[in-house]
């Protein structure tokens, strides 16, 4: 299969991904308040060598330039997202026209430079004064993020038409609520339940909001997705992969399509029900004008006597002796295609968009030059599976990179480098990978 731009077709959208506490920096500068990153970065230990993200690739101060840095390797889709406590420093009442300032900026050189914005507006950094209220364990959260979609559509509305509500839900309750890696750190299953019911809730009446505000408006929402696979064919490894698949790829879509949350094969998933109130159901269900997939590798599942809750364990690709990413992810590219088919299979699901992919690998700054074979083989290859899955059928419409610029990974810090360009933290230079000269020549 011929790896072309054409064989995706001429609407086919080309673009990277960002997202604002990992690049941005200026954590308190021009009346921003503190989100629960900016507080979660600061406890010793959370953090790979504690890093922190207060001046990440400082994009706040070096936006310019990095737009012009962008429009030069020819994309024209820029998916980035809305700091909420930049907008709302205690995350509801007073606005912050400082932030409000800075998008516009953003925004309007972003179109100046013939590219296209597209919004995030939750990925993950709800602020901290929100969080001390119970942040999403609250279901006040609801209201308070509806208000602070209302600011944004009315703020940059005008001139933005792309948005994406949540980015990843399932990432952000279970590692923020459940498991205590990322922020806020809190760890119990009833604070799980409790957020993953909000943010579901939140994603629906974010786009209705949206809608409300702007019916000519593209919105959709992101869902972090992984292909899973048992460890063998084992009737107790097929279940436990069951399990994992409900958990990773069903929790949000589901009832998002109007299919009720998927509880009947994890028992402990019953307890959400309490959470659920009247006209909660039908309030969970959206009708997108796309879904936003974000694949990166595939898990293999074994069952777990000990596991609480799933039995169920994930065989980690370092064990499984097979190439793998700077994260330890197994280099899988024809996972994306089994992702793509997955939700292609749904009844009534819209068009679907790759939102995020792409791959860490150990990259080298030599004589103004990073060579990064592996990262460049990577994208050619989920490309492949693209098309392969799109000349099948799948209604996929779009691809974008995860990400521009090395960033602030999380819990993992500087350490796993993603980027199309290279960033020295030290200098803050950018330096255009081997993979960004071939996506720039790609799209071209």
């Amino acid at each position: 299969m011929l790896l072309t731009k054409e064989a995706f077709g001429k609407d086919f959208i080309w673009g990277v991904s960002t997202a604002a506490y990992q690049i941005e920096g200026a954590h308190n500068l021009d009346g921003k308040g503190p989100s629960v990153w900016d507080t979660f970065v600061q406890k010793r230990n959370k953090i790979f060598r504690n890093h922190t993200g207060n001046i990440a690739c400082d994009h706040y101060n070096r936006y310019i330039d990095d737009l012009h840095l962008m429009h030069s390797m020819n994309i024209r889709n820029y998916r980035f997202s809305v700091s909420w406590s930049r907008i709302l420093p205690e995350g509801t009442g007073r606005i912050n026209q400082s932030g409000i300032d800075f998008y516009n900026k953003l925004i309007d050189l972003s179109l100046e430079l013939g590219i296209t914005p597209w919004i995030t507006l939750y990925h993950w950094d709800l602020p901290h004064s929100l969080e001390i209220k119970g942040g999403w364990t609250n279901r006040d959260v609801k209201d308070w993020f509806g208000d602070y979609v209302a600011i944004c559509v009315k703020s940059f509305g005008d001139r933005v038409k792309n948005w994406m509500v949540l980015n990843e839900p399932t990432v952000f309750s279970a590692a923020g609520y459940f498991f205590g890696v990322h922020a806020p750190g809190r760890k119990s299953i009833e604070g799980f339940l409790a957020a993953a019911h909000h943010a579901a809730l939140a994603q629906a009446h974010g786009a209705r909001v949206i809608k409300a505000l702007q019916p000519e408006s593209n919105v959709g929402t992101t869902f972090s997705c992984s292909h899973v696979e048992p460890y063998t064919n084992r009737e107790k490894d097929i279940k436990a992969a069951k399990k994992a698949d409900l958990l990773l790829n069903r929790l949000f879509i589901e009832p998002l399509l109007g299919m009720g949350y998927p509880v009947n094969e994890i028992k402990t998933l019953r307890r959400i029900e309490k959470y659920i109130k009247q006209n909660d159901e039908q309030d969970l269900k959206f009708d997108m004008d796309f879904i936003g997939i974000q694949n990166y590798t595939r898990e293999i599942i074994r069952y777990a006597m000990f596991v609480p809750f799933l039995q169920a364990k994930i065989v980690n690709a370092k064990d499984r002796k097979v190439e793998m990413t700077a994260m330890e992810w197994e280099v899988y590219p024809e996972s994306i295609y089994h992702i793509l088919k997955k939700f292609q299979a749904y009844e009534n699901i819209p068009p679907l968009i790759i939102t995020e992919n792409g791959a860490a690998f150990s990259d080298t700054l030599q004589n103004n030059v990073v060579h990064d074979p592996k990262r460049l083989q990577y994208i050619q290859n989920i490309l492949q599976q693209v098309l392969r899955a799109k000349q099948e059928g799948v209604n996929v419409n779009g691809y974008f990179v995860w990400t521009f610029l090395d960033n602030f990974e999380w819990a993992e810090g500087y350490h796993p480098r993603f980027g199309l360009v290279h960033v020295d933290f030290q200098t803050q230079q950018r330096t255009v990978k081997a993979s960004g000269h071939w996506y720039a020549d790609f799209i071209k």
